[in-house]
């Protein structure tokens, strides 16, 4: 038995000699193996390397007692037979099947829901570490989901997403990552599953304001009640009572019938046209709140859009910078938004030098009828300023002009700080320039706002409302 032992031991002296003599066969016997099982996207897990470590640290008492050399060679030999047998436990892409539910249509901004759910259709349980194909202009409030899967179970799990860009976006699939049984070797999986999510400017917001509209609440949106000048007579119908309406609109026949206060609604004239002009040049490119403010603009002209056609009206909508990128012809009735939701979704600022004259020409030659002309744009220099105000004036002999000013919040901060006096004295002058544009503007009859782009909807809504309450179309 010992002199077996012995010819064994010498045997194997003999043939770690050998490898010694040829480094890299040694190194071609252990890499091989992993670079094949590679090739199937299966890479050793640190439970295989930890285990490696036992036969390495045996192996460093063999230099001071020899006969330890054959229990680190078996050793070694069980590592591998075992981690050999555990690869065959690795799941394939067979195994699994992947399906993602979501809605189609998101809102630029506002979190959505995306569900994906994951099928074993093996023999074995195992555990899965999956991460879903989530766009780059996507924040995800959890992206990796770790459990164990049963055969024939399905998982579901679900994550909110918060899109910072309006378009197409699309998810090709889910990327999983498999365990083995003894937990040896990990394998990743793609698992195909293509579907698409629209990202559209803010569309909750409608929403929200048709109900804020029907309960009367419409000043929590900032949205002011203007007082009519004159009388619209044309009655549109009864309903309950609100703290705000006037007491002169009490049906008293109605209150008595019902036993409570009933008051009548008026329409307003109708049949009147708003023609947005939204810029999409260089000076849009600014953000604020996340968002560019080209993104601040459309949302805005959206809600606005919502508001006039809910009352008649007639809206279009011309997107420019350095050329007229998209025009949808003003008409009415509520099946017109999506029109102009498909028109504006796939806008975004351009990186060019806007033509305003471009804009207006394509605005003459397909607008003849008097409208209301919203222009919502940025300027900071007084080329561009120059242009405005001369087109504007040239417009308002036939429509109703109406300016939106972006502000800038860095130069207001700049204006404020007192570090750099010389900065400071710079942004109050861009101001100053800034003040007498619309100042000018206002002197040639054209509506002016200025404000911040995260606050333009309810100052916007509210002048519309004014000049409808005032009859200047």
């Amino acid at each position: 038995m010992d002199e077996n032992l012995d010819q064994i031991q010498q045997q194997t002296q003999e043939n770690l000699e050998l490898l010694q003599m040829f480094p890299w066969l040694t190194l071609l016997i252990f890499t091989l193996p992993l670079i094949l099982v590679a090739r199937s996207k299966v890479y050793p897990s640190l439970v295989y390397v930890v285990a490696l470590f036992l036969p390495a640290l045996l192996s460093i008492s063999i230099i001071f007692k020899p006969d330890m050399l054959l229990p680190a060679i078996i050793l070694d030999l069980v590592i591998f037979a075992v981690a050999g047998f555990d690869l065959f436990t690795t799941p394939s892409a067979a195994s699994l099947t992947a399906e993602r539910i979501h809605q189609k249509v998101a809102s630029l901004a506002k979190s959505t829901t995306i569900k994906f759910q994951l099928t074993n259709n093996g023999r074995r349980t195992f555990n899965v570490t999956m991460v879903d194909d989530i766009p780059e202009d996507f924040e995800v409030n959890l992206a990796t989901f770790s459990s164990k899967i049963a055969p024939d179970e399905t998982l579901e799990f679900e994550y909110q997403v918060t899109p910072h860009q309006r378009g197409n976006f699309p998810m090709y699939c889910l990327y999983v990552r498999v365990r083995s049984s003894f937990g040896f070797w990990k394998r990743h999986l793609i698992l195909p599953f293509k579907s698409e999510l629209h990202v559209y400017p803010d569309l909750k917001q409608l929403s929200h304001y048709a109900l804020l509209a029907r309960t009367n609440r419409l000043a929590l949106l900032g949205v002011r009640r203007t007082r009519k000048v004159g009388q619209d007579n044309e009655f549109e119908r009864l309903r309950e009572y609100t703290r705000d309406d006037h007491y002169k609109n009490i049906n008293w026949r109605s209150s008595a019938r019902h036993n409570k206060l009933i008051v009548k609604d008026y329409q307003t004239s109708q049949s009147q046209r708003i023609i947005f002009l939204v810029d999409c040049g260089r000076m849009m490119t600014n953000e604020s709140d996340g968002m560019s403010f080209v993104d601040h603009a459309l949302n805005s002209t959206l809600m606005l859009s919502h508001v006039a056609l809910s009352q008649g009206d007639s809206v279009g909508l011309i997107c420019f910078s350095d050329k007229v990128h998209c025009f949808v012809p003003p008409r009415s009735g509520t099946g017109h938004m999506n029109q102009l939701l498909h028109a504006c979704f796939n806008q975004f600022p351009r990186m060019v030098e806007s033509r305003y004259d471009e804009a207006f020409l394509y605005l003459a030659n397909r607008c003849n009828k008097r409208a209301m002309v919203v222009l919502i744009t940025n300027v900071v220099d007084e080329v561009n300023s120059q242009q405005v105000v001369q087109y504007m004036q040239t417009v308002s002999k036939r429509h109703l002009p109406v300016s939106v000013m972006m502000r800038d919040h860095e130069i207001y901060k700049e204006a404020e700080q007192t570090e750099s006096l010389f900065n400071a004295a710079a942004a109050a002058q861009i101001l100053n320039w800034r003040h007498d544009v619309l100042n000018t503007l206002s002197h040639q009859g054209v509506f002016s706002l200025d404000v911040m782009p995260e606050d333009l909807t309810a100052p916007l809504i509210n002048q519309y409302l004014e000049i409808k309450a005032r009859h200047l179309l």
